[in-house]
């Protein structure tokens, strides 16, 4: 009996392309393709740095002799959802020296005096880098969304704006993934609460939080707007259930790794003579 191989992990969280989307069809809580219980999770999430290190530094390599690929993760999200916990200990599985890591606040006053992708541009990872972002973009078609911070017509715009923008960064070599947490609403309470009954928490906690999670479902349509009309071939979204923080880290970590052994990035090759090298080095 042959076993077949498993699906993708790319392939079982990808959302549909031109479909409407449901948040509330999605199990937060869920664990698609993943390994039995938080501590083989853990364990399958170690096991999987030096695999992921190896073919950082390979891409990072292959950029000295020419090559422009590099990758982009999109961290989007609810309040608590787990966008810097995943920085934390996804990316802590990188050389960080090879990552190129943005948060995205409120817009500075310069900011607002260009247009909304200008700081997004300025962000973007060079050849040979990692690159991610702790919101993005998308703030711009989701806050400005639930908080009517721009006319309706422009907002329309924006998400041509963003399709036509990710598939410029795709045919300059940038492999974007963009990645929604998929938090549920009682597991948002339970975080925040766990914030306020710790001191060492307070500094994560904002009073406006609890304003803000009275817009859920305002911010849920958001997404679903925004996960349906940018989710394309060129730069497709990946729902990924993030009420269990061990799913959450080693399905992001296993999603970087197929991409990037997708892109089976290369050492180049050496442009000197080996043997008179040696040589050289001998006589020394």
């Amino acid at each position: 009996m042959v076993l077949s191989e498993p699906a993708p992990l790319r392939d079982l969280l990808r959302v549909p392309v031109g479909e409407r989307i449901d948040l509330t069809a999605y199990d937060a809580a869920a664990t698609p393709g993943g390994p039995a219980g938080k501590a083989a999770g853990l364990a399958a999430t170690a096991a999987l740095a030096p695999r992921l290190a190896g073919l950082q530094e390979r891409l990072y390599a292959s950029s000295t002799a020419g090559d422009r690929r590099r990758v982009l993760l999109v961290l989007q999200g609810m309040d608590t959802s787990g966008k810097g916990g995943t920085v934390k200990h996804v990316i802590g599985l990188f050389n960080p020296s090879g990552c190129r890591i943005h948060a995205f606040k409120a817009p500075t006053p310069e900011e607002r005096n260009h247009p909304f992708l200008w700081r997004i541009t300025r962000a973007l990872p060079g050849p040979g880098e990692i690159g991610i972002f702790d919101r993005s973009h998308y703030e711009d078609v989701l806050i400005a969304r639930v908080r009517e911070l721009v006319p309706r017509r422009m907002l329309g715009r924006r998400y041509g704006q963003i399709n036509r923008f990710e598939k410029s960064l795709a045919e300059d070599g940038v492999t974007v993934v963009k990645v929604f947490l998929h938090l549920s609403y009682e597991e948002q309470r339970d975080r925040l609460l766990e914030r306020l009954d710790n001191p060492e928490k307070h500094w994560k906690f904002n009073p406006g939080d609890i304003e803000e999670r009275a817009l859920w479902p305002a911010y849920r349509e958001a997404y679903e707007i925004a996960l349906e009309r940018c989710a394309t071939d060129e730069a497709p979204w990946y729902l990924v259930p993030a009420d269990r923080k061990w799913y959450r880290n080693w399905a992001i970590s296993k999603l970087l790794l197929e991409h990037l052994e997708a892109l089976d990035p290369a050492y180049p090759p050496g442009d000197f003579d080996m043997e008179e090298c040696r040589a050289r080095l001998l006589a020394t």
